[in-house]
């Protein structure tokens, strides 16, 4: 029943990516404007959520200020993370998300509607550009979302944190908010080809200025700090 709860949840974003995805993208083109698709987009993911059988319980949203731009870092153990994230940060924020992802038909085209920007970390000079790109769309009032580890951990893991988001944040101005996402592992966890339903639980703590980082101590001993927070959490 597990497998088929996994199959059924893929058929689902397929679904809803193939049904919604060409006709909004297309009118969205026609008439030059991209913001239509990001309603749309947050249908689809809060609706693959629901009809996959997964609630998202969301604590510490009242650390906020809702007039603050930030860049959420968090740990990412499960496809449901990205929509969890995308949905239940109370704001419109953009994500960084691996270059693959752009040959999936439909989503690689809509990525750039709604402020997903595509990073390749094998390629330093390249994501380095991606992360000043999104630097600049942090300035002009866009939050954003970075699964800091990377790829995907495997059930119960928590893998080392990469340093662009950090640095991002930095460049930008803005302070980051470590977000600790519990138990999307369980639901539908990488590489098990199961899942079910459940409820997942995102847990924001206290933003975290970034303005002093001066030196590469600085910003290693952040990202340790932040590290450290988000494994007791989870």
């Amino acid at each position: 029943m597990r497998r088929l709860h996994y199959w059924w949840s893929l058929f689902v974003a397929g679904a809803l990516l193939g049904l919604l995805g060409p006709p909004i993208l297309l009118f969205s083109w026609l008439v030059n404007k991209h913001e239509l698709v990001y309603p749309w987009a947050m249908f689809g993911a809060r609706n693959w959520l629901r009809l996959s059988g997964v609630r998202v319980k969301v604590r510490g949203l009242e650390l906020l200020d809702p007039k603050q731009t930030y860049v959420f870092v968090s740990n990412h153990r499960s496809y449901l993370d990205t929509a969890a994230m995308f949905v239940f940060t109370g704001r419109r924020i953009g994500l960084l998300a691996k270059k693959e992802l752009l040959k999936v038909p439909v989503l690689g085209v809509g990525m750039g509607f709604v402020n997903v920007m595509a990073i390749d970390r094998t390629n330093r000079e390249s994501a380095i550009r991606t992360t000043e790109a999104a630097a600049r769309r942090i300035q002009s009032g866009v939050s954003f979302a970075v699964f800091v580890e990377g790829t995907r951990a495997k059930p119960g893991e928590l893998l080392p944190f990469k340093k662009g988001a950090f640095y991002m944040a930095r460049q930008a101005g803005v302070p980051v908010v470590p977000v600790a996402i519990k138990n999307s592992d369980v639901l539908m966890g990488k590489g098990t080809g199961e899942a079910r339903s459940g409820t997942i639980e995102m847990v924001f703590m206290p933003p975290v200025d970034t303005i002093e980082m001066t030196t590469d101590e600085d910003m290693n001993r952040l990202i340790a700090s932040v590290r450290d927070s988000i494994a007791k959490e989870i």
